[in-house]
């Protein structure tokens, strides 16, 4: 490094004298002017190659710098209209559920309500136990029916001063007393988790002659202990007399919510003033 430190210095003091010789005036330097040309230009030139590629490449690493950091703030940039947009869709989604709930909230304006978010759920696809965060605080008591899509949800089950447990009408230990909306003809909806793998659960405890078909909107009824009479708990399907003794129905129902996708409900807060019922 020193070496050609040196060589380097020496050639530009070389060049400089050079240079100085050409300038100068009188015909007998001519052959030196010539003579420097010829050794000076070629000097020049490699030193003007050299140079410039230097410069091109201090030019170019300057512009690869500033691309590299225009790169990261564009990534940056991208990045928060990512999560903007991620944020703005999740708002338009709870948006919309917020209208449908809104909408159902107009279906039954005869009863008081509380609108709750769910924070929990028992394991499975299906919302069959869930628990809110609405409690005692709230005004929030046992029994209180919970309604969500369109149709009855499920019954409170336990309470707590900021949370409440909700055990659906798809749960396994769930018989919800229901009627035909049509006809007034009382039937049973009864909970089961295998079977709502199908979407469906069963529609029972109905005699032959009574007025209940397919399509029919099944609703709670007025008899039932527990749950308000009139919410709406799905459409009937497939029912037809048992062939075994000739003398009642069976069928099922295909409930109006939608159990695996919830997120908020409503939760009526008038209880039903009624006895005890034998299946509730």
């Amino acid at each position: 490094m020193k070496n050609t430190k040196y060589f380097l210095f020496g050639l530009s003091a070389l060049c400089i004298c050079m240079i100085g010789l050409t300038t100068i005036d009188g015909s007998f330097l001519n052959p030196v002017r010539d003579a420097v040309g010829y050794v000076l230009v070629p000097i020049q030139k490699g030193v003007n190659a050299v140079g410039g590629a230097l410069y091109n490449e201090v030019a170019e690493f300057g512009m690869l710098k500033e691309a590299l950091a225009d790169n990261e703030r564009l990534k940056a940039q991208i990045d928060e209209l990512v999560e903007e947009n991620t944020r703005l869709r999740a708002e338009t989604f709870e948006l919309e559920r917020l209208r449908e709930l809104y909408e159902l909230d107009k279906q039954y304006m005869q009863y008081n309500k509380i609108g709750a978010r769910i924070i929990a759920k028992d394991t499975g696809n299906w919302f069959s136990v869930f628990r809110i965060d609405k409690g005692s605080d709230d005004g929030i008591k046992k029994d209180m029916n919970v309604i969500a899509d369109g149709g009855l949800v499920g019954i409170v089950t336990d309470v707590g001063i900021n949370y409440a447990t909700v055990r659906s009408i798809i749960d396994d230990s769930s018989q919800v007393s229901a009627m035909a909306q049509q006809s007034g003809d009382t039937c049973m909806v009864l909970g089961d988790l295998k079977l709502f793998k199908e979407g469906r659960l069963a529609l029972s405890y109905m005699e032959k002659d009574d007025d209940i078909k397919d399509g029919d909107m099944i609703v709670t009824s007025n008899i039932s202990g527990k749950f308000l009479p009139g919410i709406l708990i799905g459409y009937a399907t497939e029912v037809a007399v048992d062939y075994e003794d000739n003398l009642t129905k069976t069928g099922y129902v295909i409930p109006a919510a939608q159990f695996d996708r919830l997120q908020e409900v409503l939760v009526i807060t008038d209880l039903k003033d009624a006895g005890p019922e034998l299946y509730e």
